[in-house]
């Protein structure tokens, strides 16, 4: 991945869990670029969703990468078991991490996986300063953590904002993804504050024509 090419990664929180192989095999042809898988653990957040066993099964039926979400506590306890099921990517909040977020980056990395950094939408960017070299993406959260279907909350476009202009005034090529409340009316938005890399789960699951709303997310300015 590169910070000038625009990726579409839809959230499998959104598909049908009886049927997540054929919903991976369709964003493929579809045109998705990537997955985005979220998992939750009933503690970090209220919702539990799925665990590794989950990832292991979609694996065999996509070659899209699969970037793992955790929104848990304690993620670095859970990391090896997602690389076991497969996963390209994972991406840790900032917050269930604390003091030991740039630790467990390049624990994530020391598997030869990419990483990725994820912020809630009260979480000060200049709060992971120190951690954002040791990522090779952030993840800006537009909703808060925890269920699908809410609106994009408008102040965080200014958090993407200061993170791409913190990569390039520090020469770091990183992606900036943003998830949460994403549609075709307001994706304009969210690619001028710099965000690549466009999550949106109930906007593709829950459109007549998954393939035309994957285009749209990708070239609407």
């Amino acid at each position: 991945m590169t910070s000038g090419n625009i990726l579409i990664a839809p959230s499998i929180l959104s598909a049908d869990f009886a049927a997540m192989g054929e919903a991976v095999q369709k964003l493929e042809k579809c045109g998705a670029d990537m997955i985005h898988c979220d998992v939750m653990d009933g503690t970090f957040v209220p919702t539990i969703t799925f665990g590794a066993h989950m990832i292991a099964a979609i694996r065999p039926h996509t070659d899209l990468l699969l970037d793992v979400h955790l929104m848990c506590i304690h993620p670095q306890n859970k990391i090896a078991d997602f690389v076991g099921a497969g996963a390209d990517m994972i991406t840790v909040h900032a917050e269930a991490c604390g003091s030991g977020l740039t630790e467990t980056l390049r624990y994530i990395r020391s598997y030869g996986i990419r990483c990725g950094m994820a912020i809630s939408p009260d979480t000060p960017l200049r709060n992971v300063y120190e951690s954002l070299e040791w990522c090779d993406m952030l993840l800006v959260m537009s909703v808060y953590p925890g269920r699908g279907g809410q609106k994009l909350i408008e102040r965080t476009l200014s958090k993407a904002e200061e993170a791409r202009n913190f990569f390039e005034r520090n020469g770091l090529q990183k992606d900036v993804e943003m998830d949460g409340g994403i549609t075709e009316q307001n994706v304009g938005i969210v690619k001028d504050a710099g965000v690549n890399v466009i999550v949106a789960g109930s906007a593709v699951f829950n459109a007549p024509d998954m393939a035309q709303v994957i285009r749209n997310l990708r070239e609407r300015t």
